[in-house]
């Protein structure tokens, strides 16, 4: 998987009981197609999780972070639909993050991803950066992994206040770092998780002890050119 664009949007979340046919109806055929035909964005993905948590993720490459705060998106946040606002009352333990790309190996999309939420302890913020950097083309080069990516979250960014974030209970989490590893196999990723990126290799060169970890099957993907094609 490829990443399109310098910046993404990724959310993490679960949902409430007995809501979940309802959110994924909603999800992919009104929410992810909203979302992807604002401009600048350029592909959604959602996904259930096979292992880890939390148990559903959605994420938005976009051609730059000045997209996820541009007027247009903007004016969505603030003017849901009446399923929109409806389907945020779902929304439990959820984690927002705007993202710049830092790093992209890898082209096509998967049918997992593993995701990553780091923090760097107090003055080991570049070290953890430049390692993962440095590992992006052996992550890459796995035996059944297409693509892995490193983003760093936008505090200030991901905190704006808009009517969707209201609906939603508990507010939201933001990440400090992400990294994300796309594959064909989800064992595959697992064991990424247990060796190159275990919660042990990963604080020797300067991440912080709390981690979260999950692998996710893709659910469905909508890009430009899927919303161009159905409107023919």
């Amino acid at each position: 998987m490829g990443l399109l664009g310098k910046a993404a949007l990724v959310i993490w979340h679960d949902i409430a009981a007995n809501c979940e046919a309802d959110y994924i109806e909603w999800h992919a055929r009104e929410h992810m197609p909203e979302r992807v035909g604002i401009p600048g964005f350029r592909r959604g993905q959602a996904g259930r999780a096979v292992w880890g948590a939390p148990g559903y993720i959605n994420w938005y490459e976009v051609e730059a972070l000045a997209t996820l705060t541009s007027k247009p998106y903007l004016d969505r946040l603030n003017d849901p639909t009446p399923w929109s606002r409806k389907a945020m009352g779902y929304f439990r333990n959820n984690n927002r993050t705007l993202c710049r790309v830092v790093a992209s190996r890898g082209a096509g999309v998967a049918g997992h991803l593993l995701t990553l939420q780091l923090a760097a302890v107090p003055g080991r913020g570049a070290a953890l950066g430049d390692w993962l950097s440095a590992r992006l083309p052996a992550l890459a080069a796995r035996p059944g992994v297409i693509g892995a990516h490193i983003l760093e979250g936008d505090q200030a960014a991901s905190r704006l206040e808009t009517e969707e974030k209201r609906l939603r209970a508990g507010g939201d989490a933001v990440a400090d770092r992400v990294v994300l590893v796309a594959g064909s196999n989800a064992d595959a990723l697992q064991e990424l998780r247990r060796d190159l990126l275990s919660p042990q290799a990963l604080m020797a060169q300067g991440a912080a002890e709390a981690q979260q970890a999950g692998v996710y099957q893709l659910l469905h993907t909508i890009a430009e050119a899927d919303l161009a094609a159905a409107d023919r």
